[in-house]
């Protein structure tokens, strides 16, 4: 057996590469494409890069690229071919939206059409699991072993970290205690790591639910802002609270506390988001002229801590259609929708009016 690193070790490596600035290498055969972070990339790396010669390109979502008016050859990616006078910042203000308005980047963007995008596509996917602006600056490396090892980078097999990234990270129970709650003395709490290195999450069991019997259950997607300081933003304070308190009232539930803040963008992409949104877009907008999807959420993983915990069905406190699908999908029976409408301020209505027209939550 060997001691080194398998694919998702790697792939956990790679993640904290990229939010440090460190480029890494994704190996497809005799090509290697070496991958940094557009919103990490510092101007000595830069120009390392263009000390190595060849033509290095900008990879963005179908989404940035339809802000910044480039075509997208690739379908849901556009690989940009990277003027040769442009420094770091320009990498940046490609990357993030933040002076679209006020300072535009005026383009022309030439696009790669020829070549194989898969890449590219499965670097972008990296930045997002590590939180980062969904952008990477690329170029195609001969020998990507020998190159990897010569300059002492994470290495990553391109088909191992497509499966990597694409499967649900399994769920493993670390501890749990008992922890009284306003809702109920019988309060027990639940740590989660998963096998990918990515964020831990948490399970709040209230009582002693049945296994055998569907429990009342919420998947809540963890928001600093309405959590935990009373954003009127969003809604999400006020769900966590009704939750629990329902959970109390009937004696028993589980609350899944998922750390997927912002849609699964990560709380520095959400705060860009908010931003965005002061300048008049909407949420679904905003996250489009970020690079991302309108919700990057993987619901996976509140199927697998459910059956980590030996629940095979629920009553699923939720206004998301699409949590319902996806708990089905993947074995959880939801025998019941409860709906959970609270949380409604001057603040949030029109969020509210955007999830409910462009998202398809019944509020």
């Amino acid at each position: 057996m060997s001691l080194g690193p398998n694919s998702t070790e790697q792939i956990a490596r790679a993640r904290a590469d990229l939010r440090m600035g460190v480029p890494v290498v994704l190996d497809h055969g005799a090509q290697g494409l070496l991958v940094l972070a557009a919103e990490t990339i510092g101007p000595a790396r830069m120009q390392a890069v263009r000390a190595l010669g060849g033509q290095p390109v900008m990879a963005i979502t179908a989404h940035r690229a339809a802000t910044l008016r480039a075509r997208p050859y690739d379908g849901d990616i556009a690989r940009l071919i990277l003027p040769p006078d442009v420094g770091p910042a320009w990498v940046q203000s490609v990357a993030d939206p933040a002076d679209d308005l006020t300072n535009p980047l005026l383009g022309p963007f030439p696009s790669l059409r020829d070549g194989d995008p898969a890449p590219c596509r499965t670097a972008i996917r990296l930045a997002k699991s590590a939180r980062l602006l969904p952008a990477v600056l690329a170029l195609d490396v001969p020998a990507p072993e020998t190159f990897a090892a010569r300059h002492g980078l994470t290495r990553i097999a391109l088909t191992e970290a497509e499966i990597a990234l694409s499967a649900a990270s399994p769920m493993h129970p670390v501890t749990a205690a008992r922890v009284p709650l306003k809702v109920s003395k019988a309060g027990r709490v639940h740590v989660f790591r998963p096998e990918d290195g990515s964020e831990e999450h948490y399970a709040v069991e209230i009582g002693a639910p049945s296994r055998g019997v569907p429990v009342l259950a919420r998947l809540h997607s963890a928001c600093f802002t309405g959590d935990l300081i009373g954003s009127l933003k969003c809604d999400c304070g006020a769900q966590l609270k009704a939750a629990l308190a329902q959970m109390g009232a009937e004696g028993a539930g589980v609350l899944l506390y998922l750390n997927q803040e912002g849609r699964g963008i990560g709380l520095a992409n959400k705060m860009r988001a908010y931003s965005l949104q002061d300048q008049g877009f909407d949420t679904v907008e905003a996250n489009h002229r970020l690079g991302f999807e309108d919700d990057e959420r993987d619901f996976r993983i509140g199927a697998g801590i459910l059956r980590e915990m030996g629940f095979s069905a629920v009553r699923l406190l939720t206004n998301n259609p699409a949590k319902i699908r996806m708990m089905q999908a993947h074995g959880i029976g939801v025998v019941e929708r409860v709906p959970l409408r609270v949380g409604k301020t001057c603040e949030n209505a029109e969020y509210l009016a955007t999830k409910a027209a462009k998202s398809g939550h019944l509020l």
